[in-house]
């Protein structure tokens, strides 16, 4: 009978401690998972200015896909973050891919041309009024993006010289969800 007592007693001991320790291992890992989508998926900007209007406006805090041109590089129409400069303490903005690597850029008589075509955009944007840089034809180069506000005619860009073309290494990711306000909660249409 002693015998069979100290037995349960360790198999008793034994099964609650593995218990506690899958149960630690499992909330380290539940947390960790938590960690990383935080850390690549939820960044978040607050818009500062006017110059993505309509899509989005100013005060709008939106989240930032870190991780969307690491397996694939921007495409014309991504709502991108960046900084003008590598420095981490750089101001972040908010723009829309339109000029890709290698392509050449020119606005002019109000519209975008891209390789000589006008760009047919999805969205009506009235049309530009000050070209800039662009007035001329600008040619990006292997590593370049040329980037446009949607409120075209209010917002600093690619078009001006302290802006200037976008290095892909200074993108931070793409914007992807809009978490306030409340009433535009959901998904970013491009």
């Amino acid at each position: 009978m002693r015998f069979s007592m100290r037995y349960v007693r360790d198999y008793f001991w034994h099964s609650k401690f593995r218990s506690v320790v899958f149960w630690i291992l499992e909330i380290i890992l539940v947390l960790s998972i938590a960690f990383a989508f935080s850390w690549f998926f939820c960044r978040t900007i607050t818009i500062q200015d006017v110059s993505m209007e309509p899509t989005i406006a100013n005060g709008e805090k939106c989240m930032i896909d870190r991780l969307a041109y690491s397996f694939h590089a921007p495409q014309r129409g991504d709502l991108v973050a960046f900084r003008t400069s590598e420095e981490e303490d750089d101001i972040t903005l908010v723009k829309r891919v339109i000029g890709l690597p290698g392509e050449k850029i020119l606005i002019s008589q109000g519209q975008v041309l891209i390789n000589g075509e006008t760009y047919k955009e999805l969205k009506g944007f009235p049309p530009i009024e000050n070209p800039g840089l662009a007035e001329e034809e600008i040619t990006l180069g292997g590593t370049e993006y040329f980037v446009l506000g949607d409120n075209r005619n209010d917002s600093e860009d690619s078009r001006y010289a302290d802006i200037g073309n976008i290095e892909k290494k200074n993108i931070i990711g793409k914007l992807w969800f809009r978490i306030q306000p409340f009433s535009a909660f959901g998904f970013i249409g491009s």
